[in-house]
């Protein structure tokens, strides 16, 4: 089959199309056609290897799970022994960030794992991108204790994890302010967003608002610039580690001192998970955004994309 493979750590280019075996299925998995998948910071990530750390989880010297894509959509064309829960022919989306292996024209998963039937109305292409950064933004809500009535500020509102969250948040009840550029403001109202800060002319940890949650959706902030803009007891959160990793250190210390703190939980991500979003998208409350849709062939240009941070929502990879 044919599938794009990495086995050095490095840019985009080190990813390459190539012929592989395809992958057999244990008695508790099923085996999916891929119709799309999606490039995402979490691959960008495992590709470089910018953070050290990615290494204890994919290998320390080389990857140890030569093809990558977490997110996928696609068509059960096998069942292993045990398998009772899906058939032939079932159309799936889900996720899986313990093997990846979306970026093939066919790969396993365990049929207990983060994967659910896709909803009658939607294509593979609009079903890959429901989880990576809607299970990232729910994790940080969820760790926030969001609640109806509460007050947020979402910074970073058009990538992946900022337009999922401003969904989200909407969904539990509670107000967003979001912040992204000019050009994107009408995309995050319609998102349902209540007021929306363009940066390129206004500095948002300046505005004269308080909020239960500012949450950094691109990691472009942090606690020392936005902690004004916290109510008594706020928290700050942010999808990156900080200068000098400050957001785990801080995390850490803050809880401990009272008052306004910063949360960083680690992301989890179930079958449970994958079957609420799919409910939120049957009942019209969650669409994931897509900004460009790739060929497999197109995989180099998709990560170049990625990395350059201008992507809005998801970047959709067509399989098969």
């Amino acid at each position: 089959m044919k599938a794009a493979v990495y086995t050095q750590y490095g840019p985009p280019e080190i990813v390459q199309l190539q012929e592989i075996e395809k992958p057999m299925v244990q008695a508790n998995e099923v085996l999916i056609k891929v119709h799309a998948s999606t490039v995402n910071r979490t691959d960008c990530g495992f590709r470089s290897a910018e953070y050290f750390i990615v290494r204890f989880f994919s290998g320390l010297f080389k990857p140890k799970n030569k093809v990558l894509g977490n997110e996928f959509a696609g068509e059960i064309v096998a069942i292993g022994s045990e398998v009772s829960q899906y058939s032939i022919g079932d159309r799936v989306f889900g996720y899986n960030d313990k093997q990846f292996g979306a970026h093939a024209e066919f790969m396993v998963m365990d049929e207990k794992g983060p994967m659910a039937i896709i909803p009658n109305t939607m294509s593979f292409e609009e079903a890959a991108p429901m989880i990576e950064g809607s299970h990232y933004a729910l994790c940080d809500l969820k760790a926030a204790k969001i609640a109806k009535g509460q007050n947020f500020l979402v910074n970073g509102a058009t990538g992946a994890i900022g337009s999922s969250a401003v969904q989200l948040i909407k969904y539990f009840g509670a107000s967003v302010t979001a912040v992204c550029d000019s050009k994107n403001m009408a995309l995050v109202k319609s998102l349902g967003a209540d007021i929306v800060i363009d940066y390129t002319k206004e500095d948002f940890t300046k505005i004269n608002q308080s909020f239960d949650v500012v949450f950094d959706a691109v990691g472009k902030s942090s606690f020392g610039k936005c902690k004004r803009l916290l109510k008594k007891g706020g928290v700050y959160m942010s999808t990156e580690l900080g200068y000098m990793s400050q957001n785990i250190f801080l995390a850490i210390l803050t809880p401990l001192l009272g008052g306004k703190k910063v949360l960083f939980p680690l992301p989890t991500i179930s079958k449970a998970d994958v079957e609420f979003f799919k409910g939120l998208a049957e009942d019209g409350h969650y669409k994931p955004v897509i900004d460009r849709v790739y060929s497999l062939e197109q995989i180099v240009e998709a990560h170049t994309y990625v990395e350059t941070g201008q992507k809005i929502g998801n970047v959709v990879i067509r399989i098969m």
